[in-house]
């Protein structure tokens, strides 16, 4: 009778499947037909590299069983390619710089008309404006716009960028805006009438923004149409505000604005 090596399968019987592990680095195997035991130090198409623990390298093929992993026999396969990690970003959709520190402010600015705008734009852009130096300040309207632009005294070195709430033909504030005519002032605006409604009404989980009569209050229009507490729009904006993480809660009317603002101030 024909005999056979008790770590042998008979041909007639089906070789039992065993495990595919991946061969990291680092990990120790035996190769089954000489014996040799080491740590993988290399994995290439078929081939790994073995080293002993006195530094002797082999050189094996990726045969199927070929290796034991403590005791066991293993199939070993090439690792997987790790995929390219994708540069983090910021909230505002730009490449994060990690370790980054703030930069000294530059002597350009960016005025917005109110603390909300202020608030959002520092949700969204913060990051890109303290590694450019770039600080924003808020007017609490712009009525006085020209007069606030000379005081600043806005020169090639010291460029200023206003955003205006409502800033659409025929308007009081186009109006205003019209009279500042520095080369080195920059007065950019978005269409809505308060820059709550420059979040996407998606992102803050409603249909659209409420029409609110003229001549009522908007932001307290807002709260009543929308059953929110009318007494206390702060805490509606805190709530607005919170529904916001990224450039893509935000309108395409306002980003593009800020984004030029920014550039123009950091233009060299």
């Amino acid at each position: 009778m024909r005999s056979y090596n008790p770590d042998l399968t008979p041909p007639w019987k089906k070789q039992a499947p065993v495990p595919e592990v991946p061969a990291e680095r680092d990990l120790v195997v035996e190769e089954v037909t000489t014996g040799f035991c080491g740590a993988v130090i290399r994995c290439e198409a078929g081939t790994v590299t073995l080293e002993d623990r006195f530094g002797k390298h082999r050189v094996f093929p990726l045969e199927p069983r070929g290796f034991l992993l403590e005791g066991k026999a293993v199939t070993l396969v090439r690792p997987p390619a790790a995929a390219p990690s994708r540069p983090a970003r910021t909230a505002s959709g730009s490449i994060a710089v990690p370790g980054a520190r703030a930069r000294v402010a530059r002597a350009g600015r960016i005025y917005v008309e109110g603390r909300h705008d202020a608030e959002l734009v520092e949700r969204v852009w913060g990051d890109d404006l303290r590694i450019e130096g770039v600080v924003v300040e808020y007017l609490e309207g712009v009525d006085d716009l020209p007069e606030i632009v000379d005081a600043f005294g806005p020169g090639p070195d010291a460029r200023l960028g206003v955003l205006v709430d409502h800033l659409v033909p025929g308007s009081k504030e186009a109006r205003i805006a019209a009279r500042v005519t520095s080369p080195h002032v920059l007065v950019v605006g978005h269409p809505y009438i308060d820059v709550w409604e420059a979040v996407k009404p998606s992102s803050v989980g409603i249909p659209a923004w409420p029409a609110v009569p003229r001549g009522q209050d908007w932001k307290t229009g807002v709260c009543r149409a929308l059953g929110w507490p009318a007494d206390n729009t702060g805490a509606a904006w805190r709530h607005i505000l919170s529904k916001v993480h990224s450039y893509k809660d935000l309108e395409p009317a306002l980003l593009g604005r800020v984004e030029e603002l920014i550039d123009f101030v950091t233009a060299p």
